[in-house]
């Protein structure tokens, strides 16, 4: 066989026409190492749970025979005056009023899901806009916006917020404008400091000689190079915005009853924690457990876009591990020996 046939011949089983090679965008990338993730999958189910049942608090609502407002003073609360425990009629127990805890608590996550996912998209809105425009002009433009960032993130929100509410009074519109308010300026200043960092890229002076306005720059050709980290800072600020709504309706300042939101279901428990335990557990249970899932579940969408960092701490776990590791094999051949 001449040379110019081995080059030629393919492997049997193989075709004779070169392989194209696939490429893949970061953003698959991502999405493979994220799905190979199991906590953040495991958390990423239970959000979708508690989405559904958050929506399903109607149909549950029928099924039950049980309104979120209706009060069974006569099978909802003991002779003594104190709510029914868990039991087939109410699967959560009752509250002080004799409403089953069941349909209020999922009508809660209802509101405290929608605060959430609302006021964390205004203040990723906002704080996008926001940093992108100091970033890219800076000078003068830059010094204002981020002095505005500063006082935003020094001022005691809960101060600004009881101040807020006693000068409009607490409604759900004044609870999301208020979370909007203060949630904006954290995502802001990650941006500002990533768009300092891109505008002086070769592409964007490339777009920029081509004639691209300010505008085009700043959306298309600095933005979609943010969306990781804007993703990862929208994701776990949910979580935090579930927890501020909870405490703005716990002070009374929030979600105005008999609306219920988990917030006002703990301020209604607190005569009642230490004689009705399920009236504190499951509302508090509610909001642990969503800010955990949310949490974990941006941890792995902070891993999956970036995943040398995860590589960096492991590589440092595994250097502070060395030594005591190399102690441990010495002393175990030693004993061998």
């Amino acid at each position: 066989m001449s040379l110019t046939e081995l080059e030629t011949e393919a492997p049997s089983g193989v075709s004779g026409e070169p392989r194209a090679v696939e490429g893949r965008s970061p953003w698959r990338l991502a999405w493979e190492r994220l799905r190979r993730d199991p906590v953040a999958v495991g958390s990423a189910i239970v959000i979708l749970l508690i989405v559904a049942a958050a929506l399903a608090a109607p149909l549950v609502s029928a099924w039950v025979g049980h309104g979120p407002s209706q009060q069974f003073r006569d099978t909802g609360i003991t002779p003594s005056g104190l709510p029914v425990g868990p039991n087939k009629e109410f699967l959560f127990g009752t509250d002080n009023l004799g409403r089953d805890l069941l349909v209020r608590v999922l009508y809660g996550a209802r509101v405290s899901l929608l605060v959430g996912v609302v006021a964390t998209g205004l203040a990723t809105v906002i704080g996008v806009i926001v940093g992108l425009v100091a970033g890219y002009y800076g000078g003068a433009v830059d010094t204002i916006l981020a002095r505005g960032m500063d006082i935003v993130l020094s001022l005691p929100y809960l101060l600004i917020a009881l101040v807020l509410a006693t000068v409009f009074g607490p409604s759900l519109i004044v609870t999301l404008g208020i979370i909007a308010f203060f949630a904006w300026a954290s995502i802001a200043r990650i941006v500002r400091g990533q768009t300092l960092a891109l505008k002086e890229r070769e592409y964007i002076e490339a777009a920029r000689s081509l004639g691209a306005g300010d505008l085009r720059i700043m959306f298309v050709d600095i933005l979609p190079n943010l969306l990781a980290p804007v993703i990862v800072l929208a994701t776990l600020l949910v979580p935090l915005t579930i927890v501020i709504e909870s405490t703005l309706s716990f002070l009374g300042v929030g979600i105005v009853p008999p609306q219920a939101s988990w917030g006002t279901l703990l301020q209604e428990s607190i005569d009642f924690y230490r004689v009705a335990w399920w009236f504190m557990f499951f509302p508090g249970g509610a909001i642990l457990l969503t800010t955990l899932a949310f949490n974990l579940l941006g941890d792995g969408i902070r891993d999956a876009l970036d995943p040398r960092a995860e590589r960096l701490f492991a590589g440092r776990r595994r250097r502070r591990q060395g030594p005591g590791r190399l102690a441990r094999l010495l002393r175990r051949g030693g004993k061998e020996a």
